[in-house]
């Protein structure tokens, strides 16, 4: 168990946290969730040990263990993959190195063999024996394959450092398992892998996602952390969402009801106070107002922004028509004679292992990469917004946020444009914000005020997710399914994929597999297709990017 007793940190004058008691128990995935900034990650630092709180202290189960998901990639750089994995339990990592120094001695005395038969009992205690399969077993699951284990961690590219990191926390069973975003640029069978892991982990489990399908595979427990405290739901993202509800409309309506009494017993004390026969009634009824309280509700810290894609123009029927497109890329064949159309009730989910290949369509389609050979042609009823994965060119000038979103719009009043941001969260002096000190998720936002005001009829995502919070992202899912328009779109966000799709293109070793269905129906009706998002050695290599 690891409990935060009247824990409260300051940042400045501000507390993030205040006075929190909370504990988490054995055999429970708690998931904590709460806006941006409201110090999720903060608060695993602390429970980590990584950050001393302003006052109060975190108390953990003596003799029990604790693991948490490292955030730096380059801290194991010149550690071999399979150490990396095994130092996830750290004093078994240093058992094994230091019995290896003591036989590797020319000389070997007596205390020498005291030593090592002790660090040997321990190392077996440890399960030091298994150390190396399990960290293998670990591996293999999240889709390293035996080729990279003995690497250095340095020559592996970002998505298989992010798994050794993941298996480096997973590994040697912690008693208490601290992860904070374990599903970030994971590919989807990395992510099922992880759910099925977790579901089966008999330990405590504390974790920070913006997956909400994860966490309701996941969870028994909701931590919710909203005016700088921690509220626990029992059940899952979902059951947590309804609850908070509930809870709202409730208070709600308790202060309709005193609301109604106290008008009800104001309105008697004003009209019978100066009665005296009435005066004692009167009396009682003001003792009986005084004592009504209404209850205090406050305004969530969760804000969801409003979007809302309208097309300018109804699409025709001649959407899209891709002819036998092919793109090599650094001497890969990433797109090999892929052929599609696209009809005018399409929403098109791009699914497969290699990131290289589907924004390598994208791109094409935008108008921004030639093919090597083939064609495509956009329906003359048809507009495009595009969304970029790096969209860091868009902001590398000196513009404000309604300057550079004025460019785009065919509106140029200032009034107009500022509406479009007002939506996306962007209000008062943030319109003079200049737009290359913006954060990720800032910057996101931008991007959809861009696509929104495009009015376009066509709508093409590239990991529109990512750097974006759970309100946002619900806020986009909402948008992408009431569209009327045709959307094609790559996403990590297992809901955002089902609810929106009607047809999954999966890539694969630049093959185009197409099927008209939704996107649990397509892994349901084809138990190879999870099998198949799994990183080859090529594929890993254009990941990279």
């Amino acid at each position: 168990m690891i409990s935060a007793n009247n824990v409260t940190l300051r940042v400045g004058k501000k507390a993030l946290f205040e006075d929190v008691n909370i504990k988490f128990t054995e055999g429970n995935c708690y998931g904590l969730i709460g806006a941006n900034g409201a110090g999720k990650s903060t608060f695993l630092k602390i429970l980590s040990g990584q950050l001393e709180p302003t006052s109060g202290e975190i108390a953990i189960t003596p003799g029990q263990r604790l693991s948490f998901l490292q955030q730096d990639h380059f801290k194991y750089d010149e550690y071999p993959v399979l150490d990396t994995v095994i130092m996830g339990n750290q004093r078994l990592y240093d058992i094994m190195k230091e019995k290896d120094a003591i036989y590797m001695k020319e000389e070997f005395t007596d205390e020498d063999g005291i030593k090592a038969a002790e660090l040997e009992g321990e190392f077996a205690s440890l399960n030091g024996w298994e150390a190396e399969s399990d960290a293998e077993s670990l591996l293999n699951g999240l889709g390293v394959e035996t080729e990279f284990h003995h690497k250095l961690v340095k020559d592996l590219v970002s998505p298989l450092k992010v798994k050794v990191l993941l298996a480096q926390a997973l590994f040697g069973n912690p008693d208490i398992l601290l992860l904070d975003e374990p599903t970030n640029h994971l590919d989807l069978d990395a992510i099922a892998w992880l759910e099925e892991f977790l579901i089966n982990f008999e330990n405590t489990v504390i974790v920070v996602s913006h997956d909400r399908y994860f966490l309701n595979k996941v969870c028994t427990q909701i931590a919710d952390i909203d005016y700088g405290k921690i509220q626990l739901y029992a059940g899952n993202y979902d059951f947590w969402f309804e609850s908070s509800q509930l809870m709202i409309r409730q208070m709600k309506e308790a202060n309709r009801k005193k609301e109604e009494k106290i008008k009800e017993l104001q309105e008697f004390i004003q009209r019978f106070s100066a009665n005296a026969s009435k005066s004692k009634q009167a009396t009682s009824r003001k003792r009986a107002l005084e004592k009504i309280e209404l209850d205090e509700i406050k305004p969530s810290s969760r804000k969801y922004p409003y979007i809302d894609f309208r097309p300018a123009r109804e699409i025709g029927n001649e959407v899209l028509t891709v002819e036998n497109l092919t793109k090599t890329i650094d001497g890969v064949k990433v797109l090999d004679n892929i052929s599609f159309t696209l009809g005018r009730e399409d929403k098109v989910a791009l699914v497969g292992p290699n990131e290289v290949a589907k924004t390598t369509l994208f791109q094409i389609l935008a108008g921004e990469m030639e093919p090597d050979s083939g064609s495509y042609k956009w329906g003359l009823t048809t507009t495009q917004a595009y969304f970029p994965k790096d969209n860091s060119a868009e902001f590398d000038n000196d513009d404000t946020i309604v300057d550079w979103l004025t460019q785009y719009s065919p509106e140029k009043d200032v009034t107009y444009v500022r509406g479009f941001l007002g939506r996306m969260l962007f209000g008062g002096e943030d319109g003079v914000k200049k737009v290359k000190v913006l954060s990720g998720g800032e910057r996101v936002r931008c991007m959809l005020s861009k696509m929104m005001i495009s009015g376009a009829n066509v709508l093409m995502f590239d990991e529109p997710t990512d750097h974006l919070d759970m309100e946002s992202i619900t806020a986009l899912n909402n948008g992408m399914k009431k569209f009327p328009g045709v959307i094609i779109f790559s996403s990590r966000d297992h809901q955002v994929v089902e609810t929106t799709a009607n047809r999954i293109m999966e890539i694969i070793n630049g093959q185009l597999i197409d099927k008209i269905t939704t996107y649990d129906e397509y892994l349901a009706s084809d138990e190879m297709a999870r099998k198949r998002f799994t990183f080859t050695l090529t594929e890993s290599q254009e990941n990279d990017n």
